[in-house]
Formats: C-alpha cells, structure tokens, sequence
C-alpha cells in the first residue's frame, strides 16, 4: 500500500510538471492590436507564423482566381472566334468582306449622327430650306443604303428601318405668309413680285405673282415696278382665280405690244424695283 501511494505521489508530480511546461510553451492568446515592438519573442513568433499561415491562404487564392481569370479569358475567346466564325458566315450569304461591312457600319453611323443633329434643332429651324434640303440629302443617302445586300445583316436591318422612321419625322413645311409682306430693296434682297412669290415662305412659286398683284391693285398699279416700304397682303396659297389669270394675260398682252420687234421673257418681272 505504502509503494502504491509513493508511485501515485510521483505520478501526480510528474503531471503537475508537464503542464507548467507546456503552459510556458503556449502563450497566451495574442491580441491582435498590440504593436509589434510591445511583442515577447513568443508573441512574436505566433505573429510571424499568424502572418505566414495568411499569406500562403491569399497566395493559394490568389492561385485559383488566376485559374478562374484564365478558364474566363479562354472562355472569351472560344465565344469570339465563335461569333467572329457566324459573321465571316453572314457575310458570305451577301458576298461582302468583313472590310465592306465595317465600312458600311461607319457610314451608317455617320448618317445617324446627322440624323440626330437635326432631330435637335426647333421645328422653325428645321422647316428652313437648307435643313429640308439636308433631310431630303439623307434620305436619298439611306435608301441608297438599302439597296446594298448588306443592309439585310441582322446587324442593321433594324437600325435602317429606325433611322428611316426619323428621317420621314425631319419633314417640316415652312409656314405660309397669309398676312402682309413689306417690300425691300432691289440691290439687298432683289425685289420684285416673281422673287417675292417664289419665297419660300410665302408660295414657293414664283408663277403666283398675279396673286399678289391682283390683291394689292389699289398701291401696284405697274407689276414691273414696286418700291420699298410697300407692304402687300398676301393671299392663302390655293390656285390662281379667274380674275388673276385673266389679269395675267392682259399683263401679257401689254408687255408683247410695248416689245413689239423683240423676244418675249419668260420670268418678265425679275425687273422689279430698282431702288
């Protein structure tokens, strides 16, 4: 019994031993804002392992991103070539080089550039001559376009179709003068009642005149001759009357009978003022 008790005694020494050594060997747990300059070399060394153990983590996911970056990039390629393969196959269907059809593809944004520049200007700005002009210019220009094999490309067949619903939009027709026009001079604005009735903004016709005469009879006694600060009513724009055809022809009359020997003009009031 007594050799029982001793044996147990040194086991119970043994033990309380062992774990005073292994509690010197384990710190305790690290706090992780403690500077490193306040770290116990033990400390330090759990840092530097806690700092290791990091990095060989990020390392290691690093390693499998790029894995991922790469299978994904291959990926895009694969998807490339693909779609690149479908268009090289699209164009042979309209006998075009993958060169004609870049091109194409620029003039047709060149178009739509100036579509858009004209969608943004003011409904009276847009019913100006030159801008109507401009409008016709591009659609002239799309339905060429159109008639290309390779405006039926998936690629642009909607776009054409939209761009041309635009350009049928820019169509704008300038207000017609109903109400009164006051005469200018010859030498700036060339003056007479076949320029006036030409205006864009009064007939665009320049073989109305005799509208404006037979209005206006009571100031325009010579249609040959008006002079500036004159102001003219204006008549709606519609077809001449009876009474302004046959004021015509009498203008006519007299002007082949006072020209007796000599050639008859066409255009016989671009005279007009000569103020």
């Amino acid at each position: 019994m007594k050799f029982h008790s001793y044996l147990r005694s040194i086991l119970v020494a043994l033990l309380v031993t062992s774990s005073a050594a292994y509690s010197q060997q384990q710190p305790a747990a690290l706090d992780p804002n403690k500077p490193d300059e306040q770290l116990t070399k033990d400390e330090a060394d759990v840092r530097i392992k806690q700092f290791r153990e990091t990095v060989t983590s990020l390392e290691a996911q690093m390693k499998q991103g790029d894995e991922k970056f790469n299978a994904a990039t291959k990926k895009l390629a694969d998807l490339q070539k693909a779609a690149a393969d479908c268009d090289e196959s699209f164009y042979g269907l309209v006998n075009a080089s993958k060169a004609e059809v870049d091109a194409f593809r620029q003039r047709l944004g060149v178009l739509e550039g100036k579509v858009r520049e004209l969608k943004a200007l003011s409904d009276d700005a847009l019913a100006e001559k030159d801008k109507q002009d401009q409008v016709r210019a591009l659609e002239n220009e799309l339905n060429a376009m159109r008639k290309e094999k390779i405006a039926l490309l998936p690629e642009f067949f909607n776009r054409i179709i939209a761009t041309a619903k635009d350009i049928k939009g820019l169509y704008r027709e300038k207000k017609k003068n109903t109400g009164s026009y006051t005469v200018g001079t010859w030498a700036e604005n060339r003056e007479c009642l076949w320029n006036i009735s030409a205006r864009n903004e009064i007939y665009d016709d320049a073989f109305l005149w005799p509208k404006i005469w037979v209005a206006n009879k009571g100031i325009i006694r010579n249609p040959d001759i008006i002079y500036p600060g004159q102001e003219f009513q204006i008549p709606a724009k519609a077809e001449k009357t009876s009474e302004e055809v046959k004021a015509e022809r009498k203008y006519w009359r007299s002007k082949r009978g006072a020209a007796t020997g000599t050639s008859t003009t066409t255009q016989p009031l671009k005279t007009g003022v000569n103020n």
